[in-house]
């Protein structure tokens, strides 16, 4: 067999401990970083096995239509009936937080009460529903906590919307939505491969909402006291022997819209309710998390990966 791997993306940071693990089990794979270029729609594409992890957040490294971009590769790929991991159901998903609300909502998961709006007079207007309560603002195509921001009143978010620090999604969508207050100043992520579940992390929110766990985001462990001292937490612990009833949501969620690898995260307000509120398909693993738990996501990734590329159904060969 000589067919390959293909990685789809566009941050070669996020991408070596991929590749590390796919060298470690000896899997051909080539390298798609996907930004500026062309693609050939006359061509056939080569025969293989071809992973999307393009992420929603590109922009914020120089890489404005690297999606787009994916996206057209990820078409022609389906046209020719191409093996894609994540394929451009999974992408939608990926680069549009209103398209996940919507999906998640139809899979019957509840989400926070979210308001899409277009325009900074818009804004304003729209944040009438939340009077009285607190709320967030966030980008629709985001990552890395972009744009996320806590409110207590209106009057906060007009002098914010007014000044100079007013930040704007990438596709001029901006996201108002409920602040779920936890008890414990953390949210849980669920990490999937192939669709199934491998485990859930705890994520510390103490310090703010950005989450990304992959190394090269640099978040460093917690400080906090505890009996007159500080004591250091780290930012990212898998839980051991995880068990929740939305495991099983998330994995039919997953199957109904054909997403293979992804991140979903959840956080639970004081009555114990359970809120849904991201899904990445470009998922990231934090290194100590999993050192510490002795399961990573990268190497059962790449099993996977491996395990796609050896059964490539005939006809696509």
């Amino acid at each position: 067999m000589t067919e390959k791997v293909y990685v789809i993306h566009e941050n070669e940071e996020w991408t070596v401990h991929l590749f590390r693990r796919l060298d470690e089990l000896g899997v051909p794979y080539e390298d798609w970083f996907t930004d500026a270029g062309s693609v050939d729609l006359t061509t056939d594409p080569p025969q293989g096995v071809f992973y999307n992890r393009m992420s929603a957040s590109s922009h914020t490294r120089g890489h404005r239509f690297a999606p787009e971009m994916a996206e057209a590769k990820i078409a022609w790929l389906e046209r020719h009936n191409r093996r894609v991991v994540n394929g451009s159901r999974a992408l939608r998903l990926e680069v549009s937080k209103v398209n996940q609300y919507m999906a998640l909502d139809a899979a019957g998961i509840q989400t926070p009460k979210t308001v899409a709006v277009s325009g900074k007079e818009q804004l304003l207007e729209a944040a009438s529903v939340f009077e009285g309560e607190s709320f967030i603002t966030k980008h629709n195509r985001a990552g890395k906590g972009l744009g996320v921001r806590l409110f207590h009143s209106l009057e906060a978010l007009k002098e914010y919307v007014n000044g100079d620090e007013f930040d704007e999604s990438v596709d001029g969508i901006t996201l108002l939505q409920q602040y779920i207050q936890s008890p414990e100043p953390f949210i849980t992520r669920c990490e999937f491969v192939g669709g199934k579940f491998l485990y859930a992390v705890r994520v510390d929110t103490s310090e703010g909402f950005e989450l990304c766990p992959a190394d090269a985001c640099r978040l460093e462990d917690i400080s906090c006291p505890a009996d007159g001292a500080l004591e250091t937490r780290p930012k990212f612990q898998v839980i051991e022997d995880f068990d929740d009833p939305i495991i099983a949501k998330y994995e039919r969620f997953l199957k109904e819209n054909g997403i293979e690898v992804a991140g979903i995260e959840f956080i639970q307000n004081a009555g114990g309710e359970l809120f849904t509120y991201d899904v990445n398909t470009n998922t990231n693993y934090n290194a100590d998390a999993e050192a510490e738990s002795g399961t990573y996501g990268m190497l059962e990734l790449a099993k996977y990966l491996e395990s796609q590329r050896q059964t490539v159904p005939a006809f696509a060969k």
